[in-house]
């Protein structure tokens, strides 16, 4: 099977490069950004968006 895995609570680049080394590329936690508003959150989307 082939599963898409996403990695929630990452908060280190070495949590980061762990993941990233097996295969989940997907990940969510204060290492990418703390919680945001909409708007805000529309405006990180436009820089940090790899699309």
């Amino acid at each position: 099977m082939k599963f898409e895995v996403i990695a929630e609570g990452v908060e280190t680049e070495e949590q980061l490069r762990f993941l990233n080394e097996r295969g989940c590329h997907a990940v969510q936690g204060y290492f990418v950004s703390k919680p945001l508003p909409a708007k805000s959150f529309m405006e990180w989307l436009a820089v940090n968006n790899p699309n």
